[in-house]
């Protein structure tokens, strides 16, 4: 697993947030991802310096604070607390919280603007074309879609000022070599393709770097009718933070460059083109990568307050618990298609992966520990085959887990973890403690098997470290585990011979799903005050009631999204495969599913023998409520295809591990 040099440093920072509105859990995803990161990296010993806040000017935070009888610093103070509040409720372990209101920042984003200026970077002109209120940006004629802002298809409004502008050819070339010289400066691939092809190489043209239509923004210090440009100003906060042109730069001077931007995609733009051009104007080096991150959708759509669609963190905080909802966030977003959450989905994937698959796993383990040997970890004996494949598949969850959060794939990352929990079920059922348990020579051959158990746990609880901080402490504490350092994960046997664990404790208590709905219905027909409004209540917005698309008709046989991802697909291997009594048609297969195992009855037995299918990797539908099929109970369906007048089973390529999930 990857180290850093004692003291080495990683400094990243979120894009920090618009102080428009309360963030919804859609803006709370890039906190808690990047949150996860850099747990990751102290667990890996570098010296993190995270870095959020709140972006508090422009033309919109103005309108805004009129509009709500407010002046604009009253306006983004409550929004800013609410922001600080949803970051903290997050449990995020950012390093500084700026905002760009703060004195300090104020000061050096005017010293910057001046140096622009003398070095003949800015020259004053006149500007006359499209904004786009809502997204503080300029755009060309050619630029827009359908008359509309590209970025966020609201209205654009036609403006007229004078301005200061920024050469930005100046250094379009110099970008574009640095771009093509350093691949991961900008990720994912399909973020860089766009910047390139869309912005740099048809050219740059000269910024618009001031207003002098509003004055809620920082003064031109050279020129007060003027307010330097929002994107000048909130892009900045990356190293005023840090101390740059101020009394104490030391902050600076260990940080800079920055290791990673985590920003979401609408504003690849501004910190991909925008953000290094300033940093070289600057002579500064420029961060070594910038990931642009895809959105979470409120089922098909963006969420949006008028759609009505809008899902508050401190709400499914309340309903599903603090870690359920980062693991939520963290295992289902792509890392480059956008993810899309329900709550029909979160209680599906709270049930499945954190009830029934690593909940379960910990509260059996521990309660064995009690009921056989009182508490007391036991000895690890002779291995067997089965111990060393449950070894082998630690220590491959924690390779797998590290490279992907070094890639920032978490939910490959959140995969590694529910591998290895499904894997030491799979273990306890071919093991058999409860059989083991009858007698002496049984038990013997228990201890070795709870020993193993509790060292896969302790690998559990260490890896969930970044993604579920509190389940993590609270695993390792019911194990009594005292290695808890990435590095203590090289070796499997640190586990405490003679310890005690504690009593179990269920950590995640199984979701009735129609009450559970029930509830949410209930709590969404709540009306309260306009979140905007100062020491007023948070809106309950009416969220995934929108979701569903009852309300819309659609085509007979056609579902929506969400309908299909109820839909739970997995790799199994077929064990054993044999033909169902009385029943031409049919056979029985057990599967390894990766957990506990299934069997399965298919009406496939016209096409194939028993012996086609043994050892064969299929798909499986795990979530399919259980049926009788000439008495024989069926656990699931294996997926075919109908070629003309026969079906062929879907067959997987051997590389992929059982248990893994079809997306």
């Amino acid at each position: 697993m990857k180290t850093c040099n004692p003291g080495e440093k990683f400094y990243m920072t979120t894009a920090i947030a618009y102080t428009s509105r309360k963030p919804h859990i859609g803006n709370v995803y890039e906190i808690v991802l990047s949150d996860a990161i850099a747990r990751f990296k102290r667990m890996q010993g570098y010296d993190v310096f995270f870095l959020t806040g709140t972006d508090e000017h422009g033309q919109k935070i103005e309108n805004y604070a009129a509009q709500q009888g407010l002046s604009p610093k009253e306006y983004v103070d409550g929004v800013s607390a609410q922001v600080r509040e949803a970051w903290d409720l997050m449990n995020s372990s950012y390093d500084h919280f700026i905002r760009t209101t703060d004195d300090y920042h104020v000061a050096t984003v005017q010293k910057i603007f001046q140096r622009f200026y003398e070095q003949g970077d800015i020259y004053k002109g006149h500007y006359e074309g499209h904004y786009c209120v809502p997204c503080e940006s300029f755009f060309t004629e050619s630029q827009l879609v359908d008359g509309k802002c590209p970025d966020c298809g609201g209205e654009v409004h036609q403006a007229q000022e004078e301005a200061y502008f920024f050469k930005m050819s100046k250094y379009q070339d110099r970008l574009l070599k640095h771009i093509e010289e350093n691949p991961d400066f900008i990720c994912p691939e399909s973020r860089k393709k766009e910047m390139v092809n869309n912005f740099l190489k048809p050219g740059l043209q000269d910024l618009c770097v001031s207003r002098s239509s509003f004055k809620w923004g920082i003064p031109v210090p050279f020129d007060e009718k003027h307010v330097i440009y929002v994107w000048v100003d909130a892009l900045s906060n990356y190293i005023t933070a840090l101390g740059y042109l101020q009394e104490d730069p030391a902050k600076f001077e260990k940080y800079w460059p920055a290791n990673v931007h985590i920003i979401g995609k609408d504003i690849l733009r501004f910190h991909t083109i925008y953000w290094p051009i300033f940093l070289m104007a600057l002579d500064l080096p420029l961060p070594k990568q910038i990931f642009g991150h895809p959105w979470l959708l409120s089922g098909q759509d963006k969420m949006s307050k008028s759609k009505g669609n809008v899902i508050y963190a401190d709400d499914l905080v309340n309903l599903f618990g603090l870690d359920a909802v980062r693991f939520y966030l963290l295992s289902q977003m792509p890392y480059a298609q956008d993810g899309s959450i329900t709550f029909e989905n979160v209680i599906a994937e709270y049930n499945t992966n954190l009830a029934n698959t690593i909940g379960n796993l910990v509260n059996r383990t521990v309660s064995m520990v009690q009921k056989y040997f009182d508490g007391v970890i036991p000895a690890c004996g002779e291995l067997t085959e089965e111990d060393r494949s449950l070894r082998e598949a630690a220590a491959k969850a924690c390779e797998d887990f590290c490279a992907s959060m070094d890639g920032y794939h978490t939910a490959d990352a959140a995969d590694a973890l529910v591998d290895l929990a499904r894997r030491s079920n799979k273990y306890i059922d071919e093991t058999a403690p409860w059989v083991l348990a009858r007698d002496e020579a049984g038990k013997k051959r228990l201890e070795t098997v709870l020993y193993h158990l509790l060292e896969s746990i302790r690998y559990l609880g260490v890896l969930a470290g970044p993604l579920m901080p509190e389940t993590s402490a609270e695993i390792l504490r019911q194990i009594n585990a005292t290695e808890i350092s990435l590095e203590s994960l090289a070796t499997f046997g640190k586990t405490v011979t003679g310890d005690s664990v504690a009593d179990p404790k269920p950590l995640f208590a199984r979701i009735d799903e129609k009450k559970k709905m029930e509830e949410i219905a209930a709590l969404y027909q709540v009306e309260e005050a306009p979140a905007e409004k100062k020491e007023a209540p948070a809106k309950k917005e009416a969220p995934a009631k929108a979701e569903k698309t009852a309300e819309k008709k659609l085509p007979e046989g056609i579902i929506t999204i969400d309908e299909f991802a109820k839909v739970e697909l997995r790799v199994a291997q077929v064990l054993t495969c044999e033909p169902v009594p009385k029943a031409e048609k049919l056979l029985k297969l057990t599967l390894d599913d990766g957990a506990a195992g299934r069997q399965v009855v298919s009406g496939i037995a016209k096409w194939y023998a028993p012996e086609d299918l043994i050892g064969k990797k299929i798909i499986v539908v795990a979530n399919l409520a259980p049926a009788k099929l000439r008495g024989v109970e069926s656990q699931g369906m294996i997926l075919a295809a109908d070629v003309g007048e026969d079906a062929k089973v879907i067959f997987v390529d051997d590389a992929i591990p059982v248990g893994a999930k079809i997306r």
